[in-house]
């Protein structure tokens, strides 16, 4: 097998041309791909990058790129400006679309606007927190607002406000304009897309508010344009006099539908969840016992699958111990990785092939001693547990049980993954939507809650869907 590495000679020379500046930018770009990202120095991170095969052929010219060396581009890769541009709009970036946005904005601020907005953060935190970001730069910043959750690739609002505060509405629209452009999956028209509000786990009613239908004629090609929803006729009896209702669904009618990435650390429930969605179609990337950095790696690799162009949907699954918001696979580490980054892999702004497409996740977390309350009930989706931003065309399903079940039968399978994929396989149940599946699965973890009050399951379900979704053709 070929491997896509870069000499080391040249990273050495790359890296002695590059300034502080320079240096710090392209840390920041990659903190996504490298998770101890901010502890390295350049040299540390081309080698990081290097062994898992990214920077060549077109990681390596993206950063120079990125941080606007196009001298280097030149003299050392004999590569110019538009080549870099053309291979960016024909490939996925390796660089997510927001620190692509939090640099160029980086490199607009001057130092009052700087110090201006370190005067709010500060304010807005009550200045203890800030104090010591007086000296820092902008992405520094950032990144400090990243440890504390302030700031996410999808929750830009303290950092809109600031710049608003500060009168630079040049930086406010092209915050908006990034919002725009990662969460609408169509071309935008006269109004923005209202999303599916999130769902409370009991799901009492299943209400989805669906964009204006698109009139405009597209080709429906999964790659070529984003994809359009295909209208569903549903009869309604002759007697009720109401015309006939027409609702959008997800285009699934690609071979296979999609990529299915399975990751479980315990390893009672792979083999039964690969069968499962081989059933369904999908092409399953099955992998067993990995520890945090190596998830990190497949879900990384998985993000930029080519076949993702001419797929239509894409399934993650991940089986381990963790807590509310991380998961710790094999190594245990705490805080270990937080939930919410791994959607981020898969959002427009990371993958744009899957950009109006639906991604569905299903996690069943083993909640360690420490982080768990026990209830008699269902927890509600609140976002209290975990975030789950508003992003457009995602499913969440999240299963949590304590981890004394793992002690109590070591090579049980889960209840909620098995239910899950007994209604999946349902040919009878896969003519519904699947958000209807998934109320059925709510109802039979609830039942067994109330027959085995020993071992409690507690779901909560977020999603962004636009339309229906069907994971049967028939």
């Amino acid at each position: 097998m070929t491997a896509y590495r870069v000499p080391a000679a040249l990273l050495h020379q790359i890296e002695q041309e590059l300034d502080l500046d320079e240096k710090e930018t392209m840390l920041f770009l990659c903190r996504d791909l490298i998770p101890e990202g901010s502890e390295m120095d350049v040299r540390k991170l081309f080698v990081a990058l290097n062994e898992k095969e990214m920077l060549a052929p077109l990681g390596l010219p993206e950063l120079l790129y990125r941080v606007k060396r196009f001298d280097l581009l030149k003299k050392l890769l004999n590569m110019g400006r538009a080549a870099v541009e053309s291979s960016l709009a024909r490939c996925p970036p390796m660089v997510s679309r927001y620190r692509v946005l939090m640099s160029e904005i980086s490199e607009d601020l001057d130092k009052d606007d700087l110090s201006s907005l370190v005067f709010l953060l500060m304010s807005e935190r009550g200045g203890s927190h800030m104090k010591m970001a007086k000296d820092k730069s902008f992405l520094s910043i950032v990144v400090d607002l990243e440890k504390r959750d302030r700031i996410s690739p999808d929750h830009l609002d303290l950092i809109e406000d600031c710049f608003r505060h500060i009168h630079r509405n040049d930086l406010v629209k092209r915050i908006q304009k990034y919002k725009w452009e990662v969460s609408a999956p169509v071309h935008p028209i006269s109004a923005p897309p209202v999303y599916g509000n999130t769902l409370q786990a009991s799901f009492p009613k299943l209400s989805l508010a669906d964009p204006p239908l698109i009139t405009e004629k597209r080709r429906s090609l999964n790659g070529e344009c984003p994809p359009q929803a295909e209208q569903v006729h549903i009869s309604i009896p002759e007697t009720g006099g109401a015309p006939a209702q027409v609702l959008k669904k997800y285009r699934m009618q690609s071979q296979p539908l999609g990529v299915c990435l399975i990751i479980d650390c315990i390893g009672n429930d792979a083999a039964m969840l690969a069968d499962t969605f081989r059933a369904l179609r999908f092409e399953v990337h099955c992998h067993l016992f990995l520890n945090v950095d190596s998830m990190v790696r497949e879900l990384h690799t998985a993000a930029r699958l080519k076949e993702h162009k001419d797929y239509d949907c894409f399934v993650c699954i991940l089986v381990s111990r963790g807590d509310h918001q991380n998961i710790f696979c094999t190594d245990q580490l705490v805080p270990g990785f937080p939930l919410e980054r791994v959607k981020s892999f898969f959002t427009g702004g990371m993958c744009n092939d899957l950009l109006g497409k639906p991604k569905l996740f299903f996690i069943q977390n083993y909640i360690e001693s420490g982080g768990w309350q026990d209830d008699t009930s269902l927890v509600e989706a609140d976002g209290d547990l975990c975030t789950i931003p508003q992003v457009a065309d995602i499913l969440w399903s999240q299963s949590m049980v304590d981890a004394s079940a793992l002690e109590k039968s070591p090579g049980s399978s889960s209840y909620y993954l098995t239910a899950l994929a007994k209604l999946l396989t349902d040919p009878h149940k896969r003519k519904f939507p699947l958000l209807d599946i998934l109320v059925e699965l709510n109802n039979r973890v609830y039942e067994r809650n109330r027959t085995n009050p020993t071992e409690l399951y507690s779901l909560f379900l977020k999603h962004t869907l636009r339309k229906k979704l069907f994971l049967s053709t028939s």
